[in-house]
């Protein structure tokens, strides 16, 4: 059978597409709106084909004929830091939101228009409860009854089990004739932070005085109001907090001790590898650029495991009988359920 293509949505920096090329699938269109991912995405890839800069600039004949739709659509809309700080700002979230959450119905379109073999779609956790499961139940309905794929209940895996960092993350996968596919196995590989770290790192990642007292007493002024807000050291021989795109900010959510000193902030380069990204991949970047890069990625040897079962889904040629195909049933049951919760 020959190779597998991809198109590669919202590509950020190129971690959908690392985790699908392991598993021996070839790239044909990217697209970002991000100017600065773009640099980065460009540095990785040099055999890049094209790459867009606006979704709603892309139709099929762009696309041409593929076999698998990568679409990492913007979490930020459904993400429960991005719905508090809408909900704050009284600004709209999810599908109300007028410019990143109504992306999905790009990705449909696209669906709609060169009916791809397989696609994979990505998010955060918050998407399955999302609006009391309204937002999950419209993709559902618009992927499996608009579209008419075979979709199966959502994947909600976690990236602790192959890089030291605790990340819950959302894949979507649905076929255009019904496939089996094996729920990805993740062994345990006992990751730990120490394993990431840099033995040697320039002064400037540490704290200075005046933000590690204010984290500090930030944490304090949590705790005694009963919350669980505040900065979190990583114990070396676990895993971290989620690394989030606002780490540029005071990279609160993951320190990392130093004995006789201020704690530090990781290093862009530990942050690829937190996310799974090989030693070979360059940061062309700013730090602050670098962070939210790698905050809003993905955990690369995590989709690497999803995607080898949607190669072997594909490359295998059993079509499944009706009376096998119970599990795309569920899909209905579950979002029929959602909307009345």
């Amino acid at each position: 059978m020959s190779r597998l293509s991809f198109v590669d949505l919202f590509c950020g920096i190129g971690g959908m597409r690392l985790g699908f090329e392991s598993a021996g699938c070839d790239c044909v269109f990217s697209c970002d709106w991000n100017a600065y991912a773009r640099k980065t995405y460009a540095a990785n890839f040099f055999d890049l084909r094209t790459i867009a800069e606006d979704i709603h600039d892309v139709d099929g004949t762009q696309l041409g004929v593929y076999d698998i739709l990568l679409g990492g659509f913007p979490c930020q809309p459904f993400s429960i830091s991005g719905v508090s700080k809408k909900n704050s700002l009284g600004r709209p979230h999810g599908f109300e939101d007028k410019t990143q959450g109504t992306l999905f119905f790009e990705v449909a379109r696209l669906i709609r228009n060169t009916r791809p073999a397989a696609f994979v779609l990505e998010n955060v956790k918050n998407l399955l409860n999302h609006d009391k499961g309204r937002t999950m139940a419209v993709i559902y309905e618009t992927l499996r009854d608009d579209l008419g794929y075979y979709v199966y209940p959502p994947l909600l895996l976690d990236a602790k089990f192959v890089v030291p960092q605790h990340r819950e993350r959302v894949f979507i996968v649905g076929f255009r004739e019904p496939r089996p596919l094996s729920f990805p196995m993740l062994l345990d590989q006992k990751p730990m932070v120490r394993d990431i770290l840099d033995k040697k790192v320039d002064p400037k990642y540490t704290l200075s005085d005046k933000l590690w007292g204010y984290l500090q007493n930030y944490k304090v002024k949590h705790q005694l109001a009963g919350n669980g807000f505040g900065f979190g050291e990583a114990q070396l021989d676990g895993i971290t907090r989620t690394l989030s795109a606002r780490y540029y900010k005071d990279g609160s959510e993951i320190l990392i001790p130093q004995r006789g000193k201020n704690p530090r902030r990781l290093t862009p380069r530990e942050c690829a590898r937190l996310m799974g990204f090989p030693e070979s991949f360059a940061i062309p970047v700013s730090d602050t650029q670098a962070y939210k890069q790698f905050g809003n990625s993905v955990v690369v040897p995590l989709v690497a495991e999803v995607a080898r079962e949607v190669v072997a889904s594909l490359s295998n040629r059993k079509i499944l009988k009706a009376s096998e195909r119970d599990v795309f049933s569920q899909t209905r049951a579950m979002t029929s359920s959602s909307l009345v919760m």
